[in-house]
């Protein structure tokens, strides 16, 4: 609930500081005083009117709003502030916070009320509501609307899959030649893993071949005084062992070079660059010939996918119909459900609205396309005609009722009510029947109204009188004695008499 507000220099009003209670706070005066002026002021510390005052600040507590962005919890207490100068700056405890987060943070405490207001007879809503109340009454009911969530998950998903395809469909030949022609190209190369390096080890030595030749043919004249050496170490009683190992090992050595260099005569240098060049290039595009083997893997998986896109299709598409039929024998179980609930729900409607002098309210369940709701959407008739046709006074008591239904079945979250012109043009019997509905519904929700009736003025628990002196607007709560003198002023006018002081005596103590 809001507990205080305070205003600075807000357009008439040069300083506002007001503390509240719950239940039915009302404000009245004289006309042209700047009471419509202080209720927008308060709706836009909550970013729901545009920002009146140069600084303002709400209190709230007891609000039951749990939020994790702004690290709130049930009992935590909340600041608003707005602080207007070159452009408006809001703060929610302290932390910045834009005017579109901060409207979506209030909607869900702040319910104003107003003849362009039409989001209480949303069917949405309604059909939330009748699910609620159905779930009250029918246990069995849950497990049905699980039942239902989860089969238009999945039907949402299965038409995503299927339109996919469908999409696919259209350029199926494109996608098909395209992977064809990728596993061509790479299987035309026929790339194995640790080539490229093998090939850049055969490059080396050709690069080297000529110089290594040379070198050996250069080096093997150390054979000719082979005989010699091992002739002066016998004469030098030294055992020559060691010197002809040691040339044998190096003969091999030779051999083996000689060998392996006549292997690279048989190989063509411009058919290695070649491969190398074609290896690189594949190397380049994929990171590795790991990668792009696997690739080409992926792409004949793609098209082992596209030739069986056939029998994907026709299994989705199963699937889809199957799970339309189950949805719409699941939609019309829940139907069945809800018009029951409706039935309750109009009852209860049509038995405030009968103390309200209304009646004859209808809540019309028709069929729409299959949404995630169901194929149920809510109408309300009043005495056989639409919303859109109904008087003002009309619309206000319905919507009262509705309220005041729904909070009776203790299902709806309560919060923060504000009621524009909601006595306004009323008859004295329909004021006060709309006083007493007030202030039963003020038992669920804080109310924060403007009244041009005495009787509703005077089941106020708060009363709060907005004046004008000097073209400066002032607002205060009234005690008991002025609360009998402002409602007197209601009743006769400027000149109080003593029948409107008796009145208006009777009215508070009634």
């Amino acid at each position: 609930m809001i507990s205080r507000v305070y205003l600075k220099n807000c357009l008439s009003f040069e300083e506002v500081d007001l503390e509240f209670k719950n239940g039915l706070n009302i404000f009245t005066g004289p006309s042209g005083a700047g009471k419509s002026i202080l209720m927008q002021a308060v709706l836009s510390l909550f970013a729901l009117t545009d920002v009146k005052a140069n600084m303002g600040e709400v209190l709230l507590n007891n609000s039951n709003i749990n939020d994790e962005v702004y690290d709130l919890s049930f009992d935590d207490d909340i600041i608003i502030k707005s602080i207007k100068k070159d452009k408006v700056r809001y703060f929610l405890n302290n932390q910045s916070v834009s005017k579109k987060n901060l409207n979506d943070f209030s909607m869900k405490l702040i319910k104003h009320l107003n003849l362009k207001d039409t989001s209480e007879f949303d069917s949405f809503k309604l059909l939330d509501f009748l699910d609620k109340l159905t779930l009250q009454k029918k246990k069995e009911f849950k497990k049905i609307k699980e039942d239902y969530n989860i089969s238009y998950k999945k039907l949402l998903h299965t038409k995503k899959e299927l339109q996919k395809i469908l999409d696919d469909e259209t350029k199926l030949e494109d996608l098909k030649e395209f992977a064809r022609f990728e596993i061509d190209k790479i299987e035309q190369i026929n790339p194995s893993i640790d080539e490229y390096e093998e090939l850049n080890l055969i490059k080396k030595r050709l690069a080297k071949k000529e110089k290594i030749e040379v070198a050996i043919k250069k080096a093997s004249g150390i054979m000719e005084f082979n005989q010699n050496v091992t002739l002066a170490l016998e004469l030098m009683e030294v055992d020559s062992s060691f010197f002809d190992e040691s040339m044998n090992e190096l003969n091999n050595i030779f051999e083996r070079f000689n060998d392996s260099l006549h292997e690279l005569d048989e190989i063509n240098i411009e058919n290695i660059l070649d491969r190398i060049e074609k290896l690189s290039a594949l190397q380049k595009r994929f990171g590795s010939i790991e990668e792009c083997l696997n690739y080409k893997e992926q792409k004949k998986i793609e098209l082992s996918s596209y030739e069986n896109i056939f029998f994907q299709k026709e299994k989705l598409e199963k699937e889809f119909d199957e799970l339309n039929i189950k949805l719409s024998l699941l939609a019309k179980e829940i139907s069945t459900y809800r018009k029951e609930s409706s039935l309750i729900l109009e009852k209860k409607i049509n038995e405030y609205l009968k103390f309200l002098y209304l009646s004859n309210a209808k809540i019309i369940i028709e069929e729409k396309v299959l949404d995630f709701s169901g194929f149920d959407e809510v109408k309300f008739e009043l005495n056989g005609v639409s919303l859109d046709t109904i008087s003002s006074g009309e619309y206000n008591r319905l919507r009262l009722a509705l309220l005041t239904s729904m909070s009776e079945f203790d299902i709806v979250d309560n919060g923060i009510l504000f009621l524009d012109e909601i006595d306004a043009n009323l008859s004295g019997k329909e004021s006060d029947a709309i006083s007493k509905v007030l202030k039963k519904l003020s038992n669920s929700y804080q109310i924060f109204a403007i009244s041009h009736q005495p009787q509703l003025t005077s089941s106020a628990d708060q009363h709060f009188l907005v004046d004008k002196i000097n073209g400066k607007s002032l607002v205060k709560e009234l005690n008991s004695k002025e609360r009998i003198n402002e409602i007197a002023r209601m009743i006769s006018g400027e000149k109080v008499t003593l029948e409107a002081l008796d009145f208006a005596k009777n009215l508070l103590k009634s």
